[in-house]
């Protein structure tokens, strides 16, 4: 599947991001954060998922460098599996990450069996996906997920097209969470929080983190 907005990232728009976004030092990817949300992003995790097992298998769609990754490494995940589709990303996150299996692929056809993983992610990936698009990539992260989905995203009641760096139709903000619900009926929300950007008070602009998870026996 080859849409408009796999065809942006992966140009040279997706390189200059990949590029902007690399950090030698987590400690600086944390500052951005603290700067966004005054709190790191390994707090917002351990608050979310901080009490699940480190054994269990997870993967991330849209995992660029492997930062996202590595940070759950770093509270002692160990079984981390990432979906990249921008090749240079994908080659890039060879330098940053360690035991960490990160391939090129597609969250609309994501290449491993049904329930192969305890837990699957994105983080500011469905953003970029279009309404026309969006069903496609949940259904995937559901088939692929054993029980649990978890997503940081940006947040909006209303599903709306914002424009991103000039460019219009790469950008969407919506309530992720609703949609994943609205998808499959076997699901159920643990946890959502809302996170207005400290600094941008004035446009009401906001991140959702939410934890859901599939209605199972266990």
């Amino acid at each position: 599947m080859k849409t408009n907005q796999i065809k942006f990232w992966q140009n040279n728009f997706g390189k200059e991001y990949t590029d902007r976004n690399s950090f030698e030092d987590n400690n600086k990817w944390e500052s951005l954060y603290i700067e966004n949300w005054g709190i790191t992003r390994k707090e917002m995790n351990k608050s979310f998922i901080g009490n699940l097992n480190k054994d269990i298998k997870i993967l991330e769609v849209g995992s660029n460098i492997g930062l996202q990754l590595n940070c759950l490494q770093d509270m002692g995940y160990n079984q981390l599996y990432g979906i990249e589709i921008q090749d240079y990303a994908v080659e890039k996150s060879k330098k940053y990450t360690n035991k960490i299996n990160i391939i090129k692929d597609s969250g609309f056809d994501i290449p491993f069996k049904d329930g192969y993983f305890d837990l699957v992610f994105t983080s500011g990936v469905l953003i970029h996906i279009s309404p026309n698009d969006i069903n496609r990539i949940i259904d995937e992260i559901i088939r692929c997920s054993k029980k649990y989905i978890w997503g940081f995203e940006y947040y909006s009641e209303d599903y709306i097209s914002i424009n991103y760096r000039g460019n219009d139709d790469v950008l969407w903000k919506g309530d992720f969470a609703s949609l994943f619900l609205q998808r499959d009926n076997n699901l159920k929300i643990v946890k959502k929080d809302l996170f207005p950007y400290i600094n941008d008070k004035e446009k009401g602009n906001v991140n959702c983190m939410y934890l859901i998870k599939k209605n199972t026996n266990e």
